[in-house]
């Protein structure tokens, strides 16, 4: 009998529709609305989606005031983008209606206590909060992303964008998982994936409609996604299509959301640690969702230089004070050139890390549809998509120097 060497490793992704994405894409509507408004705009709007309810709560300085009408617009709207716009096949019981939501507001103003260390005379920017953040970079894909969550979003985004322009058959709550194979250890610490094990897709079918056909719909789906045809062939694939066999009910009638919760699918799928705050309801001077950025921009970087095949970049910053108060990199064992010591001694010493200094560079306080907007953000992923600012890779050529 063949011995075949595995080594598993897996990620999962949610679709914009499910409830807990829901909840992270309408607190990020709200912070993109009060930053192109007011640019000083300080905001934490948590979300809640029960049911047909939903909840925002936390705090808002801003010299633009929405009234209670104005956020349930905000709601609303973003539902429907997501897509819950009551134009699908779906009935009130079995899918959320847009007639049928109730918004409820529970905001209160940012503490003087907190904005006294945020805006400093001096016009720096002290960090909203304490905390840690942890950016990582990989060299499995060509985003520099892990394998696992990259294709589990590939195919995330291809069922959701089919569920969209075809709503008498499939709804936009939708999960997909991707188990890659790096037959050893070894290869799994060297970036080497070999093969995607098993792929896991979840879709809401309308009723009615045979099970059979879902999972040839949605085969037909995985086949066009474009994996990698080195990393995919269907015929060596264990694929689990609506292993219930029946999924019909969904979106926040039947599974509550909130904002926060899918710190693993918005960040590096479970390759890399993670800080202790989510991105999404929080504007830029919160650390926990700037710092995060600045941390996958400098892991990119390293990585990108040809330093290391992965790498772990951690920042810590203390409420009120504007330069970190740690930067560790951490290359995994995958260094080429200089040890962690030296990388973080420089990283330390090169780039302020401030608030302000990452929202300059990254333009944080400028949201727009040419640039990118949160919401967008919270939909796709807090980091590897290559469209965003964070993920330029402009510093390459200053890391490749160190050498």
């Amino acid at each position: 009998m063949e011995n075949k060497t595995e080594y598993l490793f897996t990620s999962e992704v949610v679709s914009p529709g499910h409830p807990d994405k829901c909840a992270d894409i309408i607190a990020d509507s709200i912070v993109d609305k009060l930053i192109m408004e007011d640019s000083g705009s300080r905001v934490a709007s948590e979300v809640f989606v029960a049911g047909k309810n939903v909840v925002i709560g936390g705090e808002v300085k801003s010299k633009c005031q929405l009234s209670d009408e104005d956020y349930e617009k905000i709601v609303k709207d973003t539902l429907a983008k997501i897509g819950y716009d009551g134009k699908s096949s779906f009935t009130k019981e079995q899918c959320l209606h847009p007639d049928d939501v109730k918004v409820q507001v529970l905001l209160n103003q940012q503490s003087p206590d907190i904005s006294q260390g945020v805006d400093q005379t001096t016009g720096e920017i002290g960090a909203g909060d304490q905390g840690i953040m942890f950016g990582f970079a990989s060299s499995e894909t060509a985003d520099l992303m892990p394998a696992a969550i990259t294709y589990a979003r590939m195919l995330a985004e291809k069922v959701y964008n089919y569920a969209l322009n075809h709503k008498h058959k499939l709804g936009v709550d939708i999960k997909t998982q991707v188990t890659i194979d790096y037959g050893t250890k070894e290869n799994f610490e060297n970036c080497k994936p070999q093969k995607i094990h098993t792929i896991v897709v979840s879709a809401p079918s309308v009723e009615g409609m045979p099970i059979e056909e879902v999972r040839e719909l949605i085969q037909g789906l995985i086949d066009d996604t474009g994996l990698p045809p080195r990393m995919y062939k269907k015929d060596e694939t264990i694929i689990h299509i609506n292993p219930t066999g029946r999924y019909v009910n969904h979106s926040s009638l039947h599974d509550s959301g909130l904002t926060g919760r899918k710190l693993i699918v918005d960040s590096f799928g479970g390759y890399s640690p993670i800080g202790g705050g989510a991105q999404s309801s929080k504007d830029y001077t919160k650390v926990d969702r700037s710092g995060l950025y600045a941390a996958r921009w400098l892991a990119k970087n390293i990585v990108a230089a040809g330093l290391a095949k992965k790498a772990i970049v951690q920042i810590s910053y203390a409420i009120g004070l504007a330069r970190p108060t740690s930067v560790a990199v951490d290359t995994m064992g995958t260094g080429t050139k200089l040890t962690d010591e030296e990388l973080s001694k420089f990283v330390m010493g090169e780039y302020a890390l401030t608030p302000r200094w990452i929202t300059e560079k990254f333009g944080l306080d400028k949201p727009s549809e040419e640039t990118f907007l949160y919401a967008d953000v919270a939909a796709r992923g807090q980091v590897g998509q290559s469209d965003y600012p964070w993920e330029r890779l402009d510093e390459v050529d200053k890391f490749k120097s160190l050498v």
